[in-house]
């Protein structure tokens, strides 16, 4: 790692002063040794420690004295028969005492590009600055799988930041967002040591609108044990980085392939315009498989206009359909080459495409025909919109060729699946820019003082004092009334009309219709009576009583509160759906009813709200609203609420209302 680390501060050119420090040599490419830091002639800017774990403290106390700025530790920090506290703890606490910028420990380094200081302990490809990608990984592997093996993604910056024992990633990336080559960010993410100063560079990412591309790994719910609703079940610790993605407009790839191919249409694409996809193919069986794929990855593809269609028909062998996606190819023949470019560049002319792909296999050897480059050439001539030449199968991308076409303009990626990702991660971008700022509805004061009092007290409020607060934050709830005895009871059921509901209301049962603790439609009051004895018998005295709602489609809102990045809000569909299906959707408070409508809109079940069978469509408009003002509730709360469930939330087609809260 020493011999790398040297030999990379070279290659990279490094114009200033490096010096190697090793009692054991004179010189080490032709530069002068030093047997340690207080030889030195000056004091270093950086200091690469490129050591085993038992020198690394009595070096770190060395260029403590020297008054060294920075320091890269690219060790674990773990010895045998350690004491305590261990040599992690001691080298934290020393480098936080001292103010040192500190990048590690048990990291691979970093290579800022644009100023050529490769600080890096192994082997790597050839970086040429500027660049125009900036890269920040948890994972060292993480860094090196795509920095060293991928001439196509210009890098100005990357890091491996290991424990973040000094600099968190947030810092790396509040620092890459103001450099002014970077295009894109991508991020290799393991947790957010810095919550806070994570979520404000995201905030600052957006206001420059500059891309982030993230790939978050843990995505195991870890908190379902220490939650008593069914939304803190839920919204594990993956949903909360999912809202505070979705909040920032980061798109969120699920590998190196994803992470890699979005980097690249970010860097190297020309702006996305309105509209959807098309691809250009010269096979009828990978054309279908686009098709099913693009399905599965939530890309549009364009239905072209008559205009376009008409056009294609002109140049199309009769056999071959004019729509998109399309294949051009069919017989073949000299002229063949010719009109697969005239298709393409017809389809990029279409208002409704904003990007366009020409899917070809690759050649023998792995190579890319130069031919296909220059349908790219021609549709991007005629139309200004991207165009990206995808091979169905994986391919190199240390190829020169491909490298050049990618630099120019014209990205070469490898796979259908992940160019599809990075397409969808293009088209979401463009339309989280595109979104008008949110404007959450605004709580009443007083009932913020009122609840905050009351919730400062340990333990769950029961469900008649849930569902006053509800009401008091201007959340439709329903009415109930509390009763101990049968004759309370009929006196309380005097206030509705039948048929009622009755549940069990003592102190400390969650859920109810576990316990068998609800009776619904009660009819009259001898049904009421029969009801409330059995109840009583069994579970005791105390009971609410309540109108039935009856019909409608059952919701759930609710919130958990992250460890991390505070509440996070839970909307979707409830009853028992919300425990066998999850149709379920985060969203970071708080927002408003176009934000909840546009989450609301991507659930799987989401047709169950416009009416089947003849049934009347829910008043979406009035869950939505709904949604928003929990949500404003839920933020002005989230310093006394650890969790709030209300299941179900029924919504008919006139109005929204509560119907049990936790």
């Amino acid at each position: 790692m020493g011999e790398w680390s040297l030999e990379n501060l070279i290659r990279g050119g490094f114009t200033g002063s490096i010096y190697p420090v090793n009692p054991k040599y004179r010189e080490l490419r032709g530069k002068k040794c030093h047997a340690s830091l207080k030889d030195l002639p000056e004091v270093p800017d950086l200091v690469i420690f490129a050591l085993s774990d038992a020198r690394m403290e009595q070096a770190l106390d060395e260029a403590i004295a020297r008054r060294v700025p920075a320091v890269l530790l690219m060790s674990a920090l773990v010895m045998d028969n350690d004491s305590r506290p261990t040599l992690r703890e001691r080298v934290r606490k020393k480098i936080h005492g001292a103010g040192i910028l500190a990048c590690g420990a048990n990291g691979m380094g970093f290579y800022n590009v644009r100023d050529r200081v490769w600080a890096c302990g192994f082997d790597s490809r050839l970086h040429v600055p500027p660049g125009n990608v900036s890269y920040i990984s948890h994972s060292g592997a993480g860094m090196c799988g795509i920095v060293d093996c991928d001439e196509r993604i210009r890098f100005n910056f990357a890091v491996s930041t290991g424990f973040e024992i000094g600099v968190t990633m947030d810092q790396y990336l509040d620092f890459v967002l103001g450099l002014p080559e970077t295009r894109v960010v991508g991020l290799f993410v393991e947790t957010a040591r810095n919550p806070e100063g994570f979520r404000a560079a995201l905030e600052k990412a957006q206001a420059r609108r500059i891309p982030i591309v993230a790939l978050k790994v843990g995505r195991t719910e870890k908190s379902a044990q220490l939650t008593v609703s069914h939304s803190g079940a839920m919204a594990g610790d993956d949903a909360a980085y999912d809202s505070l993605f979705d909040r920032y407009g980061v798109q969120r790839v699920r590998d190196m392939d994803e992470l890699a191919t979005a980097l690249i249409l970010f860097s190297e694409c020309h702006p996305v315009g309105p509209g959807g996809l098309a691809t250009l193919h010269d096979s009828g069986g990978e054309r279908q498989l686009l098709v099913d794929l693009a399905a599965d990855a939530g890309v549009s593809l364009t239905d072209l206009s008559d205009e376009s269609v008409d056009s294609l028909e002109k140049i199309l062998d009769p056999e071959l359909p004019a729509v998109n996606p399309l294949d051009a190819w069919s017989r073949g023949g000299e002229e063949a080459a010719d009109r697969m470019a005239a298709a393409l560049a017809i389809m990029m002319q279409d208002p409704g495409v904003a990007i366009a792909a020409v899917v070809h296999d690759r050649g023998p050897e792995g190579h890319v025909y130069p031919g296909y480059v220059e349908y790219l050439r021609r549709g991007r001539s005629v139309s200004g919109k991207p165009a990206v030449l995808v091979a169905a199968r994986q391919g190199s991308g240390c190829d020169g060729r491909i490298v050049k076409w990618t630099h120019e303009g014209f990205p070469v990626l490898d796979g259908v699946a992940p160019f599809l990702c990075g397409v969808r991660a293009l088209l979401s971008y463009r339309d989280h820019l595109a979104a008008p700022p949110m404007r959450p509805p605004k709580v009443p004061e007083n009932a913020v003082i009122r609840w905050r009092a009351q919730l400062r007290a340990p333990g769950a409020l029961d469900e008649s004092r849930s569902l006053s607060m509800l009401r008091d934050f201007g959340i439709p709830a329903n009415s109930s009334e509390l009763a101990d005895n049968e004759q309370a009871l009929i006196a309380a059921a005097e206030a509705f009309h039948y048929p009622l509901v009755l549940k069990s209301a003592v102190p400390g049962l969650m859920h109810k219709t576990e316990h068998e603790a609800v009776a619904l439609d009660l009819a009259d009051e001898n049904e009421l009576r029969s009801a409330y004895r059995r109840l009583a018998a069994r579970l005791g005295p105390r009971v609410l009583v309540a109108p039935m709602i009856s019909g409608g489609i059952e919701m759930i809102l609710g919130s958990r509160r992250d460890p991390q990045f505070g509440p996070v809000i839970l909307l979707g569909f409830g009853g028992v759906h919300a425990e066998v299906f999850q149709d379920v959707t985060f969203i970071l408070p708080p927002f408003d009813a176009a934000e909840a409508r546009r989450k609301l809109d991507r659930l799987a079940m989401r047709a169950l709200l416009d009416g089947q069978r003849g049934e009347a469509p829910a008043d979406v408009a009035a869950f939505c609203d709904t949604a928003a003002r929990f949500s404003s509730m839920v933020h002005a709360l989230r310093e006394e609420v650890q969790e709030i469930d209300v299941n179900p939330l029924v919504v008919t087609r006139n109005r929204c209302i509560a119907v049990d809260a936790l």
